[in-house]
């Protein structure tokens, strides 16, 4: 599992308690730490992408 990947599931865990006990401020930390992951995924698969087309030359 990607670093990005634990940061998304961790985010969802975050958001889930944050509903289920009715804190925001969990809620929100959750949201944010899905978006980090999902960023995280977005760097590293264009970074592979990158690095095969260099390897091509």
């Amino acid at each position: 599992m990607t670093t990005g990947k634990m940061d998304q599931a961790k985010g969802r865990i975050k958001e889930a308690a944050g509903a289920l006990t009715g804190d925001r401020r969990l809620k929100r930390e959750g949201k944010i730490d899905q978006t980090a992951g999902k960023a995280k995924d977005t760097v590293t698969k264009a970074a592979d992408k990158v690095k095969r087309a260099v390897n091509r030359s």
